[in-house]
């Protein structure tokens, strides 16, 4: 099967999502890439980790960004999935990971793996995130022209956001092939009542989200953005144009697919990368079919 299936914040259906446990399982069992979403930490350092806050996924609470990296370190991110993590996917302390300690964990198992970023926006730290992503890569050889790192190019390194700045900004110095839109369906009025709530930070996370889809099918039409990252949902709601781009020549990842059905229909559509939180059972169904 030629289609490349990547395993969303690990083999997040395993372990728990962002942990150490859940990129060694899907390294492990044979996915194809690796997807990971990253914050910078009070001391500057890039955190994989998919909220702004801890709340949901740890044992604390508060903003990533307001921990140091060490002080993160010491809560327990495995209660999102409650499995028992073997020994040699680390304690429990081990499994909130920097950005440089999961590039070193793709180089030591010596796989070719696909290694997608994605740069979590609103961040208070603005450009910043983008420019500390980009130094802690070229620290494992970075290519930016062709994605390539690790000591032998074989990590393929994409960069993902659904804030289209962000891959403006980035497109200055890294092939705009490398380069992936993120979109997803989101109501504004939803916006508005997070807003009328208090709740400022939530509004600020889907103020993106909504801006991500005018924004991004501009950036995609003026070539700013290689990859089409768009849900299944609107994939299935935008169906033509994505039949537009792929015939155009852009790359699709899609995410979050881990119904056979809707894998079916996506390869069918041309798309060659799927985004899964069971990456290698779903390839496992489509090809017993």
């Amino acid at each position: 099967m030629d289609t490349l299936f990547f395993a969303h914040r690990g083999s997040s259906h395993k372990y728990s999502e962002n942990t150490r446990a859940a990129y060694l399982q899907a390294i492990d069992e044979g996915a194809d890439g690796i997807e990971c979403d990253v914050h910078l930490s009070m001391d500057g350092q890039v955190v994989c980790h998919h909220d702004p806050t801890v709340d949901r996924t740890s044992d604390a609470s508060g903003l990533v960004s307001a921990f140091t990296l060490e002080q993160l370190k010491a809560m327990d991110f495995t209660g999102v999935v409650p499995a028992e993590v073997p020994a040699e996917y680390g304690t429990e302390n081990e499994q909130l990971l920097s950005l440089d300690e999961l590039l070193a964990l793709i180089e030591d198992r010596g796989k070719p793996v696909g290694l997608a970023v994605e740069i979590k926006h609103p961040s208070p730290y603005g450009y910043l995130l983008e420019d500390r992503v980009l130094q802690v890569l070229a620290g494992h050889g970075f290519d930016p022209q062709t994605g390539r790192a690790g000591s032998q190019g074989q990590i393929a390194v994409t960069l993902m956001s659904f804030e289209p700045d962000a891959l403006r900004y980035l497109g200055r110095t890294v092939n705009t092939d490398l380069l992936c839109q993120l979109m997803t369906e989101v109501n504004p009025e939803y916006i508005q009542e997070l807003l009328d709530s208090g709740q400022v930070g939530r509004a600020g996370v889907y103020s993106v989200l909504y801006r991500s889809v005018a924004e991004g099918i501009e950036l995609i039409n003026a070539g700013g953005a290689g990859i089409i990252g768009s849900g299944v949902a609107w994939t299935r709601a935008n169906e033509q144009m994505v039949r537009r781009w792929l015939a155009e020549g852009r790359q699709a990842r899609i995410w979050t697919v881990d119904r056979p059905a809707d894998a079916q229909y996506l390869i069918d559509l041309g798309v060659g990368e799927l985004t899964s939180n069971r990456p290698v059972e779903l390839r496992r169904e489509l090809e017993q079919h």
